[in-house]
Parts: C-alpha cells; sequence; structure tokens
C-alpha cells in the first residue's frame, strides 16, 4: 500500500502549496493562468514526447488496456445520457463531465502503484499512451469545436499543428514507432521542460481552490458529483466484469485492471477545461473528490481481491 500513499502525498503536497501561493499573492492576479498557458502549450508537449518516445506504441493494442478503453469510453458515455436526461448542462460542460468520469491519472498516482502495488512499473505505460494519444486528442478536438462554435475537415487536419499537446503524443509515436533513440542533447532540455508540467498544472490546481468553495452549492456540484460517482465506483466495477468474464484475464490481470480504474481523474482534465475556459469549477470538483475517494477505493479492492 506503500505506493498509494506516496502517490497521493506528492499530489496532496504540489496542490497545498498551490494554494499557500495563492493566499499569499505569489505571482500577481494571473499566477493560475500563466502556469496553465505554460504548461499546456511547453512543458506537457515535452512531457508526452519523451514519455512516449520511450514506450512501446504496440502495448495499446494488449487485451488489458482494451478492457480500460472499453471501461472508460462506457463510463464517460454514462455521464453524457444522465446528463440528456437529468443534468441538461451545456455541450462543453457535458465533455468535461465525461472525460473527469474515464480519464484517470495514470502518471502521478498510476506510476507509483504500478511500482509499488502492481509490481510492475510497465503496467501503466499503456493506459498513458491510449489516453495520450487517443482520449486527449479526442478530447481537445471537441472543445475545440464546441468552444469555437464550428468544425470542419480542414479544422480536423489543422488540428494537430494548432494543439501542442497532440503534436508532442504524435512526435513521441512516431520516434517509438521508428525505433529511433534520439541523443542525449535532444532529449535532456525536453526532459527538463516536461518534468515541470505535472508540478506546473498540480499548482495551478491548488490555486484554483484558493477563494473558492468545492462543491459549492450551484450550477456545477451536481454534475461533480455525478462524474466523480462514476469515475471512483462504476469505472472500476465495469473493468472487474469486463477484465473477469470479458476478456478472461487471470487473477493478476484482473486486479492490474481494477486497480488502474480506480485511479482518480487526472488533472490534465482541469488543464484542458482552463485551456478552453469553459466548466472549470466542475473539472476541479470531480478531481478533488476522486482523489480523496480513491485511496480508499483502492483500499477496498485490494482486500476484495486478495
Amino acid at each position: 500500500m506503500q505506493g498509494i500513499f506516496t502517490g497521493f502525498a506528492i499530489i496532496g503536497v504540489v496542490i497545498a502549496a498551490g494554494y499557500l501561493a495563492a493566499r499569499l499573492r505569489l505571482g500577481g492576479p494571473d499566477a493560475r493562468t500563466v502556469l496553465n498557458r505554460i504548461g499546456f502549450f511547453v512543458a506537457s508537449p515535452a512531457l508526452l514526447f519523451t514519455v512516449i518516445a520511450r514506450a512501446d506504441v504496440g502495448a495499446l493494442f494488449h487485451a488489458p488496456l482494451l478492457v480500460q478503453a472499453v471501461a472508460a469510453v462506457t463510463t464517460a458515455a454514462l455521464f453524457v445520457v444522465l446528463n440528456l436526461l437529468w443534468l441538461h448542462r451545456p455541450a462543453a460542460e457535458a465533455t468535461v463531465g465525461a472525460v473527469g468520469a474515464g480519464y484517470v491519472n495514470a502518471n502521478n498516482i498510476g506510476l507509483p502503484v504500478a511500482v509499488y502495488v502492481l509490481d510492475d512499473p510497465t503496467a501503466v505505460v499503456p493506459v498513458i499512451l491510449l489516453q495520450l494519444l487517443v482520449l486527449a486528442p479526442v478530447t481537445l478536438l471537441v472543445l475545440d469545436a464546441q468552444t469555437s462554435g464550428h468544425v470542419s475537415v480542414r479544422f480536423v487536419l489543422a488540428q494537430p499543428v494548432r494543439n501542442p499537446i497532440i503534436l508532442g503524443s504524435l512526435a513521441g509515436a512516431l520516434v517509438s514507432a521508428a525505433g529511433w533513440s534520439p541523443p542525449d542533447v535532444v532529449m535532456a532540455p525536453l526532459e527538463i521542460l516536461g518534468g515541470a508540467a505535472i508540478p506546473m498544472i498540480l499548482l495551478a490546481f491548488g490555486m484554483s481552490l484558493h477563494g473558492s468553495r468545492p462543491l459549492a452549492r450551484g450550477e456545477s456540484r451536481a454534475p461533480a458529483l455525478v462524474a466523480a460517482g462514476l469515475k471512483a465506483v462504476v469505472m472500476p466495477a465495469l473493468a472487474y466484469v469486463l477484465a473477469r468474464y470479458a476478456a478472461g484475464l487471470d487473477d493478476a490481470g484482473v486486479v492490474t485492471a481494477v486497480t488502474l480504474a480506480a485511479l482518480p481523474t487526472a488533472q490534465n482534465v482541469y488543464n484542458y477545461a482552463a485551456r478552453f475556459r469553459t466548466a472549470e469549477l466542475l473539472a476541479r470538483d470531480t478531481i478533488l473528490v476522486t482523489t480523496l475517494a480513491s485511496p480508499v477505493v483502492l483500499l477496498v479492492a485490494a482486500v476484495l481481491l486478495a
């Protein structure tokens, strides 16, 4: 269980530092916006390139990843259905809620959990690749179309060039597929830049908590609770059913599938919402609730599957 506590300690401390910085007014009133923009346009593309360039893109097609993909898409679709039947939030907000219900924190929580709980640091890499190469680009494409008010073939074709996160992911995938190992003179600067991505996103998230009440009564509370409930409870349950009965994985595979599905919503979801200036409170509250609930869900799952 050490990996669970280590991962959440990392997130908690950096978020608290961001909150304290905002409370002390360090960086001025635009600090959160600046961190989000630098994280989106500079640090995150560098991080994605270095991670994917060294990974096995072929791992995307393994059966355990299909379980994660189906669980994520199904959970996101359930949020869309509930929004149509009950919540009635605008399209862009529904997109953020759906992504929050299915996009897991596979990096700064998933990696330590994979190392210390699953004893397999590579277990989380396919999920990272799936989210960076498929889910993130689709999310950004949809949000861009919804907030700009139009979509066209030209828009779709230009998306990789217009979006630095997609560009960094695709470049890393091409390097990995080609079997090329970039020299240190290329990778070292990108690793330094990429190393700043997660801290900046977490700091900006912590700053967003200052001066506001998470889950305060308002239009975003019900969608956030629905998204968090789907992410924390429904997605791990779906992963169990799919892994055990659909994919026929062994006991170790089932544990891995449930553990990865029980990870909290990724901070990237807030970063995307902030980038397009839509549903920031919904993204923030979903991340906060799932981050608090995930250790409990992981511990319960570990006991039940032991």
